[in-house]
């Protein structure tokens, strides 16, 4: 029983010591940044003063990021959001020559492939602005109310599987964490542990 309640606090511990010192703590001000797309057109957070905004951390060839994509899940939550009024940033933060980095004209290819439907694919090869979020997963969420507050940041959803599957099955932290803050409403589950491949700055 000791070596249980043991083993019990250290998982709590290695939580707390992982993921409970954000770089970003929610509900404080979002960093600016400023990132070019994959079409060569800047885009600073400030510009979008007065909207919700969706920060996606990705990595197309993540399984994790798979899952969310194979069937067209992701691209149908960003077509709902922007479709509402959400600005939803992808941001690649892979490295030249790590998995997941991509050209300007590769990420203009693989989203009209995939047929995304994020307002824009940043490029983020220094990965400036993942240091600056922490951002630590692919996919790894942040989504900041209009007044420039970060109201959201952790999973896409609560099953940590590859499996397109449990898309359904899973409760979607983001959608749920938008709805609430639409509505003037306490977010329930505002921090929650990323999940999938790790970023490759």
């Amino acid at each position: 029983m000791k070596l249980k309640c043991l083993t019990r606090f250290l998982a709590v511990l290695l939580f707390f010591v992982t993921y409970g010192s954000a770089a970003v703590p929610t509900g404080s001000s979002a960093p600016d940044f400023t990132l070019t797309d994959t079409t060569g057109t800047e885009h600073s957070l400030s510009d979008f003063k007065g909207k919700f905004v969706v920060l996606e951390w990705t990595n197309h060839l993540c399984p994790f990021v798979q899952k969310h994509y194979s069937k067209g899940d992701m691209q149908a939550l960003q077509k709902e959001m922007t479709e509402d009024g959400v600005v939803w940033l992808q941001i690649i933060s892979s490295a030249k020559g790590k998995q997941g980095y991509l050209r300007p004209e590769e990420g203009r290819a693989m989203r009209e492939e995939k047929g995304m439907h994020s307002t824009a694919m940043l490029l983020d090869t220094s990965g400036e602005v993942g240091r600056a979020y922490d951002a630590r997963t692919t996919p790894h969420m942040f989504l900041i109310d209009p007044e420039g507050i970060l109201v959201y940041q952790g999973a896409i959803d609560s099953i940590q599987s590859t499996r397109q599957s449990d898309v359904a099955k899973a409760e979607n932290y983001v959608k749920a964490a938008y709805r609430s803050a639409l509505a003037g409403q306490p977010i329930k589950n505002a921090t929650t542990t990323p999940y999938g491949c790790s970023v490759k700055y």
